[in-house]
């Protein structure tokens, strides 16, 4: 298996991905850019978790994966593999560097034509922040030694996210950081009821002193007062 490289990429890709562009040719590899449509698991944030759905996105359009969050991203490119190679998937290091891991297939099978789906994870600790036909993913084809029958058939392609996979991570993934957050909610809450209630207290105890106060003079000035009677 050879790996082809970014002369035989600029040859043969103008005819296997739609739309082309040479200047996303990568040393042996082809850059991929985000499409229009995207799902994204819902966080705490969202008010109803089991309604979210998938979003068709307009250009440049900007969205975010929040921490430990799912996410299932098109690609803007429809790709094709020709029947004597294959080709293989992964994202673009800055963004790994940010936490977002590829948690999908990490190879195209010969002969599928369609658009490529990554299922994708935040790892990081923060919000990672993404935009319609931004350059994210890449893809190398290599050569097989022979062509093959055994290859996916017409119409096997992807077009757009199935419903299928969105029913899998549908609802609030309650990921690690998800978790804190909620506990560092229930500490601040607590926190806050304490100190009202020891507010409380403290205006109880106040009140207390003042009654005392009041019935020790009350008492004092009964005595004085029957003393001085003749």
């Amino acid at each position: 298996m050879a790996f082809w490289s970014g002369e035989k990429l600029g040859d043969k890709l103008p005819n296997l991905i739609e739309p082309f562009d040479t200047d996303a040719i990568d040393c042996a590899a082809y850059t991929l850019h985000i499409g229009d449509e995207v799902y994204i698991s819902p966080d705490r944030e969202i008010a109803s978790p089991s309604r979210h759905s998938k979003k068709k996105l307009q250009d440049g359009e900007a969205f975010a994966i929040p921490p430990g969050q799912f996410g299932f991203l098109t690609t803007k490119e429809v790709v094709t593999v020709p029947d004597n190679a294959l080709a293989f998937i992964s994202i673009k290091a800055r963004q790994k560097f940010s936490g977002l891991v590829n948690i999908s297939g990490f190879h195209v099978d010969p002969g599928y034509k369609g658009e490529l789906i990554f299922s994708v994870l935040n790892a990081g600790p923060r919000p990672l922040h993404l935009t319609h036909g931004q350059p994210l993913f890449l893809i190398w084809y290599a050569d097989l030694d022979r062509e093959t029958a055994l290859k996916k058939k017409p119409g096997d392609g992807l077009q757009g996210i199935d419903p299928k996979l969105i029913n899998g991570i549908s609802g609030e993934i309650l990921s690690l950081q998800s978790l804190s957050e909620k506990q560092r909610a229930l500490e601040s809450d607590l926190n806050q009821k304490l100190q009202k209630q020891q507010t409380q207290v403290s205006i109880f105890r106040a009140l207390v002193m003042i009654l005392i106060t009041l019935a020790v003079g009350l008492v004092g000035w009964e005595l004085r007062t029957y003393v001085s009677i003749p």
